[in-house]
């Protein structure tokens, strides 16, 4: 059976350096539950950071490292597909190819600036330059704090060529009992942006 048959869409997920890994991988959970293909691309920052907030030892190595996260998510065997940085003839670097829709999370604010500006020196930048030229959606969810006038600036031009910028601002109006809840806040929040039905944190004024 092709992926085309097999999934109901296909998705770009993009790890940075920043903190915020607990969003990448409830997102990264949720998108293989909603049977999205993920083209899955972790910075060596974001494998850093990965360890350090949630205790996960990904290999550096895109083969085992999608072998990991296929595992992790209990993904089908095809699913999730990861790419190293100078991956030029990867699907995600071409507009021929590449999915339309692209979420970094979390998005740290070098790859932030570097977007910005086209930079496209990886291909986490590369992938999101192809998504803004072919005017797909791509969303970044930045996690910093406080953010100065040059993140502001880079954030403002990226808003500016409709990219969504969704920072990792979780509400409390669904009353979270758990870090989960606040997490899952935000993934429900990209999930709505996506057009992705989810059962994460019921719509504001939902009455049981």
């Amino acid at each position: 059976m092709s992926d085309h048959n097999e999934f109901n869409a296909e998705v770009t997920l993009a790890l940075t350096g920043a903190s915020g890994m607990p969003y990448a991988i409830n997102l990264l959970k949720a998108l293989v539950n909603a049977n999205q293909k993920v083209h899955l691309l972790v910075s060596s920052a974001a494998l850093v950071v990965l360890k350090t907030e949630s205790q996960l030892n990904v290999p550096a190595k895109p083969e085992l490292a999608s072998r990991f996260f296929i595992e992790l998510c209990q993904a089908k065997e095809s699913q999730i597909k990861c790419y190293g940085k100078d991956e030029w003839f990867s699907p995600v670097a071409s507009g021929s190819a590449a999915p339309k829709k692209m979420i970094i999370c979390p998005a740290s604010m070098g790859t932030v600036s570097a977007i910005s500006c086209g930079a496209s020196d990886n291909l986490i930048e590369r992938a999101a330059d192809v998504v803004i030229k072919e005017q797909g959606q791509l969303i970044i969810v930045p996690r910093e704090m406080p953010f100065s006038l040059i993140h502001l600036e880079n954030l403002t031009k990226l808003a500016r060529m409709q990219v969504t910028v969704m920072p990792a601002s979780p509400g409390f109006y669904h009353q979270p009992e758990s870090i989960d809840d606040l997490v899952n806040f935000v993934v429900a929040r990209i999930l709505d942006h996506l057009k992705i039905k989810q059962a994460l944190i019921e719509p504001w004024g939902y009455k049981k």
